[in-house]
């Protein structure tokens, strides 16, 4: 799986204007993001695992977008705070789930300082859009949110369509769509569950990840004691 450039300043560059865009397009998709989903992307299988997990306690959701999975971890949590880079995702997020035990926060992830520490980290449909190059600062940012033996739970999938693949299937860049055919740059690694689990054991997580039908996984754990 290849990452974006050789790591040089101007390959740097280049994956700071992809996630910047990557940005764009969730501001620009926000409305008609749901008509884009893959059938089997909420409930069945994935909805059942994250119940079983049952993300008690407080809960901090990375990536809400439009809050489809705020209102599933509400079934479980004492409080839900919800990050998201777009203004407009969380407008719909809001308006979906008026909870006063959900608080949304505006912020880029990648330059986002966690101001608490939670029982619960879930993010849903994320973890494939983080490049490869940002991949172990993004798990030492999930461990960060954590509170002594607090857990992480996240679902995704590896689908993606010829169309996407203007660059070739060994890149982690894809070109979506808008309906009124405006077009974007952005980060979709197609991760296997069992490449992801060896990535993770070998950041210090021990986390199982578990093909669900389809394109479809998700994964559960918590940061190994020795390593924090």
């Amino acid at each position: 799986m290849s990452t974006i450039g050789d790591g040089g300043s101007e390959s740097r560059r280049e994956l700071a204007a992809v996630l910047g865009e990557q940005v764009e397009y969730y501001c620009a998709v926000a409305g008609e993001y749901e008509e884009h989903a893959i059938p089997g992307a909420w409930g069945g299988g994935l909805e059942a695992a994250l119940d079983a997990f049952a993300p008690a306690g407080r809960v901090l959701e990375l990536a809400c977008g439009t809050g489809l999975w705020t209102a599933q971890l509400l079934r479980h949590a004492d409080t839900v705070t919800a990050v998201d880079a777009s203004a407009e995702m969380i407008a719909i997020a809001s308006a979906r789930v008026a909870d006063e035990r959900v608080r949304f926060i505006r912020a880029d992830i990648f330059d986002w300082t966690p101001e608490d520490r939670y029982d619960v980290v879930f993010f849903g449909f994320w973890l494939s859009h983080v490049p490869l190059e940002r991949f172990e600062y993004f798990w030492s940012l999930v461990g960060r949110c954590l509170a002594e033996d607090g857990r992480v739970f996240f679902v995704d999938d590896a689908y993606r369509t010829p169309d996407e693949l203007v660059w070739g299937e060994s890149s982690p860049m894809v070109r979506r769509l808008l309906n009124d055919g405006a077009a974007f740059r952005i980060l979709k690694v197609p991760h296997t569950p069992a490449e992801l689990e060896d990535r993770l054991n070998d950041l210090g997580w021990r986390v199982a990840v578990t093909p669900d039908w389809g394109p479809f996984f998700w994964g559960a754990g918590r940061l190994h004691a020795a390593s924090i």
